[in-house]
């Protein structure tokens, strides 16, 4: 028997099920805007546009739209991290067959290189345009939105030392976090500015980075 203070198992039943399914219909719905919100920036190939033009994209409702997000930049950092933890994803996904610890890293910084640098065809305007400011206004953000790729290669560095493929007494996190921040950083500004006709490639960038961690 239940005491006096307790609801009855059957309601507390109902109200799970109740609740079970507010977050489904909600998670739905937030899922329609993200659609909505990042097949337009695909399709303008900018962040230029309106929560309006979101809400009509997705056939939902305004006041819909504001129970889920603060506004258009709410929406836009929701794209921004999503877009990173699917990258997260793709690198974890491709470094899967790598048996040597030190090799999987490597393929890890080659990929994440790659995928940060600019391309002048693809339309990434949240990585071109969003994030730029973003860093500015709001870095605490950014360090959130990249946890996912952090953890990864936080994970990669704690493998690498536990097999003794780095030098003694690195912080595999803190190693994690200047990799990185030094590898997303020079993508950015890999081109030729020097005039060589040889722009920085991820192999570059491997050995710069691996000489500050990996055992000699």
């Amino acid at each position: 028997m239940t005491s006096p203070s307790e609801e009855p198992a059957w309601k507390q039943r109902a109200v799970e099920r109740s609740i079970k399914t507010a977050k489904l219909r909600a998670a739905q719905c937030v899922q329609r805007f993200l659609d909505s919100g990042q097949a337009i920036t695909t399709e303008k190939g900018s962040t230029d546009f309106t929560v309006q033009e979101v809400v009509d994209r997705s056939r939902q409702s305004l006041r819909s739209f504001y129970l889920q997000f603060d506004g258009k930049h709410e929406l836009l950092l929701a794209l921004f991290e999503d877009a990173l933890s699917r990258s997260a994803d793709q690198i974890r996904a491709a470094v899967a067959s790598q048996k040597d610890p030190l090799e999987r890293l490597k393929v890890a910084v080659q990929l994440l290189f790659e995928s940060s640098r600019p391309d002048p065809t693809a339309k990434r305007p949240l990585f071109t345009d969003f994030a730029p400011r973003l860093l500015v206004s709001h870095p605490s953000e950014v360090n959130i939105a990249h946890a996912p790729l952090l953890a990864l290669l936080t994970e990669l560095m704690e493998a690498a030392a536990e097999a003794g493929k780095l030098r003694k007494g690195i912080n595999p996190k803190r190693m994690a976090a200047m990799t990185m921040q030094t590898v997303m950083f020079v993508s950015q500004h890999s081109g030729d500015e020097a005039g060589t006709g040889h722009p920085i490639t991820a192999d570059e960038v491997w050995d710069f980075c691996s000489h500050g961690f990996a055992a000699s």
